[in-house]
């Protein structure tokens, strides 16, 4: 009986310093990285660099003025990378970015199947200091592929494997940034070199159509005074644009969309299946509105983030990437 008791305290004393151990050993988690896309606060398009440059402005979980475009980059463990790597372009209808729905959120969904994320936040037009605020977000996006197609084998990254996936007005820029073909990034740095087209796209509730009476408000704060010039209905209505270049795009949208038509959506995919893009796919749900999010989705439009994980298999991102 003495030795059982003696074994017993053993034990409890063993778990005590274990237990002891752990408080002062405290197992640190990582903070997602931040990665500044120009070099040395000289942004291109812009009146003021370094010190003068604005400070962010952030309200209610989102971002309303972007000082330093940037990634953020969420990673997956280690043993679970696919060697794939998504760039999330929040929404927010060029006049703030949702960062936490459309960014943070999908970047651990996305990690849960493997593909490292990451979150962009880009220049508003709305910002006072930009020389042509329409022209600002496409080059922080151009130069966001740019920068993690240089920088792939540091994440681990195939840079073939590089796509871009945004919500609304992110989801236009995704597209934008899929099709068309004049370079905004150019800043004589070694990144000029590199390809800023993505590998493939997701977007959700698309904005596609910039002619369209519905979308008149985000056409104003994507162009501004130039709201009527053609030149930029032709530029920013995307699916005038595609080519057989583009990359396989997933397009999600519900029949219910009050904002942004789903017919963009429609007229998106017809546009890439005439010039001949394979791997494309088309999804509108009966519900969903202009709230389509990873969670809460009412009847079958739960099952989008299903079918892009399915899709994005489809057109092999999942590949062994050590095969």
């Amino acid at each position: 009986m003495q030795r059982h008791i003696l074994t017993l305290l053993l034990t409890l004393l063993s778990i005590d310093f274990v237990f002891a151990q752990g408080t002062t050993n405290r197992l640190s988690l990582p903070e997602p990285a931040r990665y500044d896309l120009w070099q040395s606060g000289h942004q291109p398009n812009s009146r003021l660099q370094g010190a003068d440059l604005p400070t962010d402005s952030i309200a209610r979980n989102r971002i309303w003025r972007c000082g330093i475009p940037r990634l953020y980059a969420y990673t997956p463990v280690e043993a679970e990378r696919k060697g794939a790597a998504v760039i999330l372009i929040p929404g927010g209808g060029y006049v703030k970015q949702a960062y936490e729905v459309s960014g943070i959120s999908l970047s651990k969904w996305l990690n849960t199947l493997g593909i490292t994320a990451f979150v962009l936040l880009h220049r508003l037009p709305n910002q006072p200091e930009l020389i042509d605020p329409w022209r600002a977000t496409m080059q922080d996006c151009q130069r966001a592929v740019r920068w993690v197609r240089a920088h792939a084998a540091e994440f681990g990254i195939d840079p073939h494997r590089i796509g871009v996936m945004g919500t609304s007005a992110g989801a236009h820029l995704s597209a934008c940034v899929s099709t068309l073909t004049e370079d905004w990034a150019q800043v004589g740095d070694s990144l000029d070199g590199v390809s800023f087209r993505p590998d493939f796209a997701i977007v959700v509730s698309p904005i596609i159509n910039e002619v369209d009476p519905i979308t008149a408000g985000n056409r104003k704060d994507l162009c501004g005074a130039s709201m009527d010039d053609p030149t930029w209905h032709k530029l920013f209505t995307i699916d005038e644009s595609v080519t057989s270049q583009n990359p396989p795009m997933l397009l999600i949208h519900a029949a219910d969309d009050p904002a942004v038509p789903a017919l963009g959506s429609v007229r998106m995919f017809d546009a890439l299946q005439r010039a001949g893009v394979k791997g494309c796919s088309l999804h509108i749900f009966p519900q969903g509105k202009h709230s389509i999010a990873l969670r809460n989705q009412p009847g079958t439009t739960a099952l989008w983030p299903v079918i892009a994980e399915g899709w994005l298999d489809e057109i092999g991102i999942f590949k062994d990437p050590n095969k």
